[in-house]
């Protein structure tokens, strides 16, 4: 439980990630990454979202402690939001940066919206928390929940 006053208490049971532009560039996963699911799999569970356009998810994540959800619809949008409700939204933390994950922002416990190296969907941002300038400062807000406490409480 994090208890951010005057904003709401979190139970984060789930972090749920969208995949390239978010913990991968290209298709790959960033170096700095898979140090920080190792970590955060001891006290979350991890889902990474994705179309997989480079095919390359399931070898990148092969050794992390992560639940992969490749998505097949034509609307990945909705896909997404679905896969929140699906594992409860109230105990959901989702991270991302397009205009497709902008419903999934919006029905979590809590958002984060990256602004990294593809840049950052304006309604993706709209519909976040919180922006971080990268992956690591992002999901180490849930290592580290008194940096979450400072930014969120009002």
């Amino acid at each position: 439980m994090i208890e951010i006053p005057n904003f709401k208490t979190l139970n984060i049971q789930h972090i749920v990630c969208d995949y390239n532009g978010t913990i991968a560039k290209d298709g790959l996963l960033l170096p700095q990454v898979k140090r920080l699911l190792k970590e955060l799999s001891k006290e979350y569970t991890l889902h990474l979202i994705t179309a997989d356009t480079f095919g390359t998810v399931h070898q990148q994540l092969e050794s992390s402690q992560v639940t992969i959800k490749v998505l097949k619809s034509n609307d990945h949008t909705k896909e997404k939001a679905e896969y929140i409700r699906a594992l409860q939204a109230e105990k959901c933390a989702a991270i991302g940066n397009g205009n497709n994950d902008k419903e999934m922002l919006a029905l979590a416990s809590v958002s984060i919206a990256l602004l990294g190296d593809e840049g950052c969907a304006k309604d993706a941002l709209f519909n976040a928390d919180v922006l971080c300038k990268n992956i690591e400062d992002a999901l180490s807000l849930f290592l580290h929940t008194k940096r979450l406490i400072a930014t969120l409480r009002r």
